[in-house]
């Protein structure tokens, strides 16, 4: 009776093993499943970076902070999921260790090294994803500073240039202003000199009227020269005009 008591606790024991095992294998295919989805979309995720305009002016900035909040957030699930899946499998391969006296079957064996080959590849392809969407995050990064400041650059020299148009425009009114001053004085200074020599005629021609009132034997001999230079213009005048009517009759004839 007691080896028969000893033999059912045995089996209980190699059930409850077993039972373990098998726990632990779903546990740890879950897990990969679940990686591999994950994986898939940050590969996704990865694509769409280097299809973007990432890091330039037209990319809006909201678009990409939710991207690169998208990033982290992958990154940080999948690390925790590798993580979990580590502990899975040390949880497998001590129970390999302590399933009792007898040495543990190949198939355990060869099961465990499946799993850790899996969780190797799955965390190469995570850590090589990662690292080629960094350095694209960064050369895009880079790109787009570059990109920025050659449009700062432009937009600078475009303001520059018109401001030197708006200086030169400004530079072309007031010497037109100055220009105007100059001959707006040289008119003044015309009219006054004008002014001035109207006074000194006037002046002179009341002298004149003056002297003839004190002097009329003056101005009797100035009014007889008047007279006589009417009179012989006159006379030369119609001197020139018969002449002229001569030569016209004589060349007709």
């Amino acid at each position: 009776m007691r080896h028969l008591a000893r033999f059912r606790h045995g089996g209980n024991n190699m059930a409850d093993m077993g039972n373990r095992w098998e726990d632990l294998r779903k546990q740890a295919r879950q897990l990969e499943n679940e990686i591999d989805l994950k994986l898939v979309s940050f590969s996704k995720l990865g694509t769409s970076y280097s299809h973007s305009d990432y890091g330039s002016e037209s990319s809006p900035l909201m678009q990409r902070s939710s991207s690169e909040h998208m990033f982290d957030t992958m990154a940080m699930e999948i690390e925790q999921l590798l993580s979990k899946l580590q502990e899975t499998n040390d949880r497998m391969a001590d129970y390999t260790q302590n399933i009792g006296t007898n040495s543990p079957s190949a198939a355990l064996l060869h099961t465990l090294q499946r799993h850790r080959d899996i969780l190797q590849d799955y965390s190469h392809e995570f850590q090589k994803t990662r690292t080629n969407i960094t350095a694209l995050r960064e050369r895009e990064d880079l790109l787009g500073s570059v990109h920025r400041d050659i449009n700062a650059y432009k937009n600078s020299s475009g303001l520059n240039r018109r401001t030197d148009l708006y200086l030169k425009e400004n530079e072309h009114i007031r010497n037109s202003d100055r220009l105007i001053d100059d001959q707006i004085s040289v008119a003044i200074a015309t009219k006054e000199n004008m002014q001035s020599q109207k006074k000194m005629l006037g002046g002179i021609t009341q002298r004149m009227n003056s002297l003839a009132n004190r002097f009329p034997v003056i101005n009797n001999l100035i009014q007889k020269i008047n007279l006589r230079k009417r009179r012989d213009t006159i006379i030369l005048a119609s001197v020139i005009a018969t002449c002229t009517i001569l030569l016209m009759l004589y060349a007709f004839h």
